[in-house]
């Protein structure tokens, strides 16, 4: 801690994968807490608004003719409309404040997804690729997303073989096989279909037959548009890492004003962000520790959990990206409860993270705590975990194919 007359704080950040995600607890000093309007030429209030307009979100769907025309349309759209909703008698949490694009039509929809979705699951094929996601370590979320049918989701996990080839035929000849044996798939093209991966690759089993898989709806953590993720079919995964027999990484969350680095991130160069960011600040500063090599037996490759790592840390996220979609931004604020660097600005973050206020840096880590119920994982699952949220996205791509 430097200085007695004003409240300091220390940040952590985690920077994030492809993405690159910083997570950070302010810096606070005198000579820092100029307002947004001094930061030069970048201004925050600018960047900092998630990844412009979501691909799906609530309030395109109300608007659609699909969502108009179904039975359970009335309460989510009376309760977006009228900023309020009903009440669910067993639901001890609602969704309240900014870190929603709409608490209320979130909520309704949410109730509405509990009381009417149905999620099938096929039994042909036989394990391990089949039938056997993994249920910890880094891979983890893959095996604990599974389960008339409104969904039918297709058991084959993609951590269980290497081979893009082989995965690739399993895949295809898995959809064909069930295809002619169930009306499901030709009914809607597969479009009430969806498979989980957090394989970095899994959005290339596609890439054989992309006609087959047109309207299929991939969940997955490798949510980067470049490598072929499509924003409007398909579902963004948070990574979790769970240790052995464990549901959810340590709560490592501090006060904000017991935080002694600024920034920091670890990992190798995978990708053309992190080069950069190795570039300008590996090794270089004590209060923005960016660093290459890893701890013994860590991946090296571009999966990881740092995005969830921050929220349990505590950590306010600071999000480096380019074409990537953050999980659950249909209905999540993420500009709320987080800070964007655009690519191009990776030179100055230090001068961006100390530049916000202290005011706006509490506010943000208290949404930070708020909002990390939606990335927990419960067995069962709970309303509003990362269980319902990630089946919630699902069911808002489906209201969404037209």
């Amino acid at each position: 801690m430097v200085g007695t007359s004003s409240f300091h704080f220390f940040p952590v950040f985690l920077l994030l994968l492809l993405l690159l995600l910083l997570s950070f607890s302010h810096f606070n000093n005198n000579q820092f807490t100029q307002v947004f309007t001094s930061l030069s030429p970048f201004r925050l209030e600018e960047t900092n608004h998630t990844t412009t307009t979501p691909h799906v979100s609530l309030d395109g769907i109300l608007s659609t003719s699909m969502y108009k025309s179904t039975k359970y349309k009335a309460a989510t759209i009376k309760a977006f409309q009228q900023q309020n909703f009903t009440l669910e008698k067993q639901d001890t949490f609602v969704p309240r404040g900014s870190i929603y694009r709409n608490a209320y039509a979130f909520y309704q929809s949410h109730a509405e997804m509990v009381k009417r979705l149905k999620v099938w699951t096929y039994r042909e094929g036989d394990p391990p690729l089949v039938h056997n996601g993994p249920l910890n370590n880094i891979y983890a979320i893959e095996g604990h997303v599974t389960g008339v049918v409104h969904y039918v989701y297709k058991p084959i996990t993609t951590v269980r073989d290497y081979s893009r080839d082989r995965l690739q035929r399993l895949v295809t000849d898995y959809i064909n096989t069930v295809a002619a044996k169930y009306p499901y798939w030709n009914r809607s093209r597969g479009a009430d279909h969806f498979m989980v991966s957090c394989l970095d690759w899994a959005p290339e089993v596609s890439h054989a037959n992309p006609q087959l898989f047109k309207h299929f709806i991939r969940v997955l953590c490798n949510a980067n548009t470049s490598e072929g993720f499509r924003p409007k079919i398909d579902v963004s995964l948070p990574e979790i890492y769970l240790p052995f027999g464990k549901l959810g990484p340590p709560d490592l969350s501090r006060g904000p004003n017991n935080r002694p680095v600024l920034a920091f991130f670890a990992g190798s160069p995978h990708g053309y962000i992190r080069k950069i960011l190795l570039e300008y600040w590996k090794d270089k500063d004590s209060e923005v520790q960016v660093h290459a090599q890893l701890p013994k037996d860590v991946s090296k490759a571009m999966a990881s959990p740092r995005e969830v790592e921050a929220i349990y840390a505590g950590c306010v996220p600071v999000i480096i990206l380019d074409n990537y979609t953050l999980p659950f931004s249909d209905v999540l604020n993420w500009s709320q409860f987080s800070v964007q660097v655009p690519v191009g600005k990776i030179p100055e973050i230090k001068t961006i993270l100390q530049g916000i206020p202290d005011s706006k840096y509490l506010k943000m880590h208290k949404r930070v705590k708020r909002v990390r119920r939606h990335f927990e994982l419960n067995r069962p699952a709970k309303p509003f975990d990362v269980i319902h949220m990630v089946l919630h996205s699902v069911w808002l791509r489906r209201l969404n194919f037209r």
